[in-house]
């Protein structure tokens, strides 16, 4: 072992203990914060409630660093912020530790190739170096937003196929005489077991509701923190009853059908594409396995009968 690599170890378990230290520090009360906690409320806190007051902390002490990956003024009214609502992110604290998380890992991955480089002496060339931190750099600042997008399409493709049950409860509430508002609400209770983001999301609306928000202002939020085409597509249609007066049940078993119609297509073309994924699979992976197993014997036996032969041997 080197100098190189002794420095490299040496400066690696001073940051591990520096971080290890801090988090102790942050996260764990002294005995003096404690007891004037007592003596100011009377009574000794509860520990289960200290989760709230770590996710303070946390916040606050990326917030700093979440600067660096902070995009111009205005991105709040931008698309990011509907894509977080898309992914159920409603925490204020969300954005700051989301883009404190792009700037960590901008540093911290091409840093960990450093040191990994460092330790085992990699034979590296400078162009080499400058493009692998630069890849390195890109894929630390991107991984949130594909773990984003990924968390996204999850939650709307679980609101997608829990929707048309949620729809045959509304139309059920609607046809024992219940109001639409009264029928969203209890159709959001009762989703609460088979999807609870629906559920959610259908309890947020009816406390916009509750809250002298409009009919039509409360489904277009709806449509808006789902972002799935098929709650727009219903929220355009019940506004629509609403305007003219038309049957709502009626309304809602024709596209409770159209909704469960289209799950079902979606099922079947997934089914479609099992066999192309499944041939790559079976070209690199079982299909030479089973040219072994079967043709080996052969091969080998016509090599023992003809290798003598060509050779001149008897």
């Amino acid at each position: 072992m080197n100098t190189l690599q002794l420095v490299y170890l040496t400066v690696i378990f001073l940051a591990a203990s520096g971080v290890v230290f801090g988090l102790i520090g942050l996260f764990s009360p002294s005995e003096t914060q404690e007891r004037l906690k007592a003596i100011a409320g009377g009574s000794v806190a509860d520990p289960s409630a200290t989760g709230g007051d770590w996710q303070k902390r946390i916040v606050k002490l990326t917030r700093p660093v979440a600067r660096l990956a902070v995009p111009d003024e205005g991105w709040e009214a931008s698309g990011l912020r509907t894509r977080f609502m898309n992914a159920g992110l409603r925490n204020p604290s969300a954005p700051g530790l989301f883009f404190a998380t792009k700037a960590i890992l901008t540093f911290v991955i091409p840093g960990l190739f450093m040191l990994y480089a460092g330790i085992r002496t990699v034979p590296l060339g400078a162009n080499a170096v400058m493009f692998g931190l630069l890849f390195l750099a890109a894929l630390g600042y991107y991984l949130p937003n594909v773990i984003l997008s990924r968390k996204i399409a999850l939650r709307q493709r679980e609101l997608f196929e829990a929707f048309p049950d949620a729809m045959d409860l509304v139309i059920v509430c609607v046809e024992a005489g219940l109001g639409l508002d009264a029928a969203i609400s209890r159709a959001g209770e009762e989703m609460r077991l088979r999807s609870p983001p629906l559920a959610d999301e259908l309890n947020l609306v009816g406390l916009e509701l509750r809250a002298g928000a409009s009919r039509e202002r409360a489904l277009r939020n709806l449509s808006l923190r789902t972002g799935v085409e098929e709650v727009g597509s219903l929220v355009t249609m019940l506004v629509q009853a609403d305007r003219f007066g038309t049957n709502i049940a009626d309304s809602l078993r024709v596209h409770a059908e159209t909704l469960r119609t289209r799950r079902r297509q979606k099922a079947e073309e997934a089914a479609a594409k099992i066999p192309l994924k499944l041939l790559f699979p079976l070209i690199f992976c079982i299909f030479p396995s089973l040219l072994l197993v079967l043709l080996g014997p052969s091969f080998i036996r016509i090599i023992k009968v003809l290798m003598p032969a060509m050779t001149g041997q008897s």
